[in-house]
């Protein structure tokens, strides 16, 4: 496993909570890249696609990502915005310049765990019920799937764990544990 490490997947995956607890346990650095993104362009990401629009913010994004590898910190743990695997040749640059983990959720759960969060937050998302979120999640889910699926690795969740059913959610604590064995196990 190379580092550092670039957690994938769509919106509501858990990629910066999970990831946040994850470089906690592991003792790394966390980098958000949507957070980074702000803290460079003055705009959040939804702010910037509203003003400039979703091209300009996926050139704008890819060019903060380049910025941030050429630090001198290996182990950090990123997390990508969900469109981000899938513009031009983002996806082969991850992989080029670490390891590249992909959150796969079941749209159905995604759609709930959305629901939790500030929609307002996610300019596509804004305003919708789950029935209205989850017939929008499916055909981008569709969409990016094949470059989701070109991750190094793929995490299904929720976790298969035992004696506990799939209608029962991982919570973002469990995917960082789940990832902190898996990288601890891939790095002795």
């Amino acid at each position: 496993m190379t580092f550092p490490i670039y957690l994938i997947g769509y919106m509501g995956a858990g990629k910066t909570t999970a990831g946040k607890l994850l470089a906690d346990k592991l003792g790394w650095h966390f980098v958000d890249l949507d957070n980074a993104f702000h803290e460079i362009h003055g705009l959040s990401p939804a702010d910037y696609i509203r003003e400039y629009g979703i091209e300009a913010f996926r050139r704008k994004e890819k060019y903060v990502l380049e910025d941030l590898a050429e630090l001198p910190i290996e182990k950090v743990i990123y997390a990508t915005g969900g469109g981000y695997p899938c513009w031009e040749d983002n996806m082969e640059c991850l992989k080029e310049l670490g390891t590249s983990i992909y959150l796969r959720w079941k749209p159905e759960h995604l759609a709930k765990r959305l629901m939790l969060t500030d929609l307002s937050e996610r300019p596509v998302l804004q305003g919708k019920t789950e029935e209205e979120l989850l017939a929008c999640i499916l055909p981008q889910l569709e969409a990016r799937e094949p470059y989701y699926a070109q991750a190094d690795i793929i995490i299904d969740v929720p976790l298969a764990v035992s004696g506990r059913d799939e209608a029962e959610e991982t919570n973002d604590e469990q995917i960082a544990e789940h990832l902190c064995q898996l990288i601890k196990s891939k790095t002795k």
